[in-house]
């Protein structure tokens, strides 16, 4: 084997690359933030430094990382910009999930894996909006289907070049929800420029209408009985949300250290208490975090699996808001300033309440599973 083909099968060493463009990712997420723009160009950096491409296969031309290594990366790159994180873990974890898909399964999407390695493409995720029930309405016509829909907190979608989304379909054996991936600008799609939040404002997670788009028979990738789980909605649950949270997880982490700093100028009675609790909750959401990937990483996708990734999403998302309202309450009045970052980052924690599944549906799924009865219902 030649030095070039070793090299080439060599994993990217992400860590040194982010060390040479963080100061600019921290430097234009506050710009954005402020702005209330998108992290364009962010993403456009970490493109170029080839991150769109870490869970590509190796043998396919790209990073070769694990999932564990994916989220010590998305973890990472939160600590320098939570919006940016999100962005990179929304296109990341669809990644992942075609990876898991052509190693284990043998599935044929080994041409999208090459061409986001290689092009550099980045991935556009409909996800909540195209939940289990599913959006839009999909008409068949001559050759595939008239697409119609608008599909909400698409994060990244001004930059994306791959739409992976959905439609329903009204069949015979009733709604069928269709899944394909479409160049984001096809003919008929738009975005509807809609992203004004308390956090996470630099996501430009803005809802992208798709008006009589066409969509091929071949594009259609799998079908799926509306609003019943199905083996798709199990495997993205187990890579998806690892990866998602990873960026909270990492938000908690820069949220204390920004915390700390202050905290160690006062020392009161009252301070040094809010950074033993700070911290406990930190530890918390760390363990979860790890528990979550270590799981993950060792079980089949299924119920049981989901069922036990989303409890996890559950306590990950629980210690991470309550660390950065410790972190707050440690920093004391100063923390307040939007200049120290800590303000954003209190802001932009709040986004982990929102992901599926929430509170209401999660503990409703633990409690059918442990109950023994049917998850659809």
């Amino acid at each position: 084997m030649s030095v070039q083909t070793l090299h080439k099968l060599a994993p990217m060493n992400w860590t040194n690359e982010l060390v040479k463009i963080a100061p600019r990712i921290a430097e234009e997420g506050r710009a954005c933030d402020a702005e209330k723009r998108y992290v364009g160009a962010n993403i456009a950096l970490l493109r170029e430094h080839g991150f769109l491409e870490l869970a590509v296969p190796l043998e396919l031309g790209g990073g070769g990382l694990s999932r564990l290594e994916l989220a010590a990366m998305l973890r990472t790159v939160a600590h320098h910009c939570s919006a940016t994180a999100l962005v990179l873990a929304m296109h990341t974890h669809t990644v992942a999930a075609a990876t898991w898909r052509w190693h284990n399964q043998k599935a044929p999407v080994d041409g999208l894996l090459k061409r986001v390695a290689a092009e550099r493409l980045q991935l556009l995720s409909s996800g909540g909006s195209d939940w289990l029930t599913g959006s839009g309405t999909a008409e068949k016509v001559d050759g595939g289907y008239k697409v119609n829909g608008r599909k909400i907190f698409a994060s990244g979608a001004p930059s994306a070049d791959l739409f992976m989304t959905g439609a329903v379909e009204e069949t015979a054996d009733g709604p069928t929800a269709l899944q394909f991936g479409i160049p984001v600008r096809s003919t008929g799609i738009s975005i509807v420029e809609n992203w004004d939040t308390l956090g996470m404002r630099g996501t430009a997670s803005h809802s992208v209408k798709l008006d009589e788009v066409f969509v091929a028979d071949a594009a259609i990738a799998a079908r799926r009985p509306s609003g019943l789980w199905h083996p798709s909605f199990h495997l993205i649950s187990m890579v998806a949300f690892p990866l998602i949270y990873a960026v909270y997880t990492g938000i908690a982490e820069a949220a204390r250290d920004i915390a700390l700093t202050m905290a160690s100028r006062k020392r009161s009675a009252d301070v040094v208490d809010a950074v033993g609790r700070m911290d406990t909750e930190l530890t918390a959401t760390r363990i979860a975090h790890r528990s979550m990937i270590a799981f993950a990483e060792t079980s089949p996708p299924g119920a049981e699996t989901t069922n036990t990734i989303f409890m996890h999403r559950a306590l990950v998302a629980r210690s991470a808001i309550k660390t950065v309202e410790l972190a707050m309450i440690a920093a004391g009045g100063e923390g307040y300033f939007r200049s120290t970052g800590l303000e954003r980052l209190f802001r932009d924690i709040q986004a982990a309440r929102f992901h599926p599944l929430q509170d209401g549906p999660q503990q409703k799924l633990a409690g059918r599973v442990a109950l023994g009865l049917p998850i659809d219902g």
